[in-house]
């Protein structure tokens, strides 16, 4: 039988003393990776979300699932995913665990052309692996992503090289970011889709002068003509043209991710607009429908009437939803009456949370931000599906 650490003998003594520094050095040693990364949890995988059997909404292991989640990107400093994940990415850790306390169970990321693509064929593989980082992180919080591409916010940022390419050459373009993402996302349940582009619009009659489509908002251009000239295509043969080009890049490499397109609903302006990207002649090739809604104050009936246009037997999803139009109440009635309707709803959030926005005394913009964050999270557990 051993002898205890306490015996009298001075070697034995000095032996156990020994031990002990050896045995705290290695418990230090392990310990602060520990500290470095404790605000990323472990890994867990997800099951992936599908269509279920009716085909008009959404299952995650068996069970209905309803999405509730955000748009991420820090709007307050005008700073894109891109322009922050690499040189701030305990930032994005920190945001990714305040999303999760919100009760989310989605993100929507936003990701531009220029950040991935060098050249007409070349692609950026450090944003690649920033990419899959995000997709742990996201994974770990158990939040499922929304990853939506071809975006050109940020004017300054677009390529000179991809605006000067004429329609063809910028749709190959397009169709090789996506087949880039797709292969680095393949596989993993935590994506949830792919929305083609934020907002695209198609051209007029005659040829445009560009691609982005009208003022910058807070800075950023939102809305993308996906041509400039419609040639001798109708408008659905052009619209078409595009989905089929991009969900077969994604397709050749990744057969289960599902595939979106986020619209502005027409219908919400012209109530006899019919929708473009989801009628049977283009929308196909996409698994369900993305609108973006900002009801109007007192208008909530005919924003729900305008909702409605959208249920077209595939699953439906308001992608961008805030109070910006309206007050509390007209939202709440908007969420309340689109609940029948709708299989997902994503607000914003920006970097910071209700107590950063308590912070900012007599700031009006800062009191609504707080507000709506705390009626998103108490609202969480009643709208959001069964996947926790």
């Amino acid at each position: 039988m051993a002898e205890p650490c306490h015996t009298m003998a001075n070697v034995r003594h000095k032996r156990c003393l020994l031990e002990r520094l050896r045995a705290l050095a290695l418990s230090l040693l392990f310990f602060v990776p520990v500290i470095a990364f404790a605000e990323e949890p472990a890994s867990t995988n997800l099951p992936p979300i599908l269509i279920d059997a009716a085909g008009t909404g959404f299952v995650a292991d068996g069970k209905p699932f309803r999405l509730w989640g955000v748009n991420y990107d820090h709007a307050g400093d005008g700073r894109l995913l891109e322009e922050y994940w690499s040189e701030s990415w305990d930032e994005v850790v920190a945001d990714f665990g305040e999303i999760r306390e919100l009760g989310a169970n989605v993100v929507r990321i936003h990701l531009q052309v220029g950040a991935f693509m060098r050249s007409s064929n070349e692609t950026n593989p450090e944003a690649l692996a920033r990419l899959r980082k995000v997709l742990d992180l996201a994974e770990a919080n158990r939040l499922y992503l929304d990853i939506t591409g071809l975006a050109c916010y940020h004017k300054d940022k677009v390529p000179a090289w991809y605006d000067a390419l004429d329609d063809a050459a910028r749709w190959d373009v397009q169709a090789a970011f996506w087949k880039a993402i797709a292969e680095t996302c393949r596989d993993r349940s935590v994506v949830f889709c792919f929305d083609l582009m934020n907002e695209p619009v198609l051209p007029g009659k005659e040829k445009a002068d560009g691609y982005l489509v009208g003022e910058p908002l807070g800075g950023k251009y939102f809305v993308q003509r996906i041509a400039l000239e419609l040639g001798e295509r109708s408008r659905k043969e052009l619209a078409k043209a595009w989905v089929d080009k991009l969900t077969g890049a994604i397709r050749a490499v990744d057969k289960d991710r599902l595939i979106t397109v986020g619209v502005i609903p027409w219908a919400h302006t012209w109530p006899t607009a019919k929708p473009l990207f989801y009628s049977p002649e283009v929308g196909a090739n996409l698994d369900f429908v993305s609108v973006h809604f900002y009801p109007q104050k007192g208008k909530v009936e005919k924003a729900l009437a305008a909702l409605k246009v959208y249920e077209l037997g595939k699953p439906l999803v308001i992608e961008e939803m805030f109070p910006l139009k309206c007050g509390f109440d007209d939202m709440d009635k908007f969420l309340v009456g689109s609940e029948e309707h709708v299989d997902g709803w994503m607000s914003f959030y920006w970097g910071e949370t209700e107590a950063d926005y308590a912070k900012k005394k007599d700031d009006m913009t800062a009191a609504i931000m707080g507000k709506w964050l705390k009626e998103f999270r108490e609202r969480s557990g009643r709208m959001k599906g069964a996947v926790e």
